[in-house]
């Protein structure tokens, strides 16, 4: 398991510890929790709830029906 030393204003200092206290984790576990939601790679589950929220959206066949015809290839 890595370690790693963070210096911090007494401000930024001061609300960390707030929202530790509020959460209920250590310090160590509560960093490691914001650092997994800030850098993590997974969708938050907000974004997940959002497939599907626009019905009305066009098909691709439908967009391109509008499109018109492509110009003729030259020949190689």
């Amino acid at each position: 398991m890595g370690q790693v030393t963070v210096y911090l204003d007494d401000k930024t200092e001061d609300e960390m510890n707030s929202a530790v206290k509020a959460s209920g984790l250590s310090k160590s576990k509560w960093v490691a929790r914001v650092i997994h939601e800030k850098a993590g790679s997974e969708w938050p589950e907000t974004v997940a709830q959002l497939a599907g929220a626009w019905p009305d959206f066009p098909s691709q066949d439908e967009i391109r029906r509008t499109s018109g015809e492509d110009a003729p290839r030259e020949p190689f």
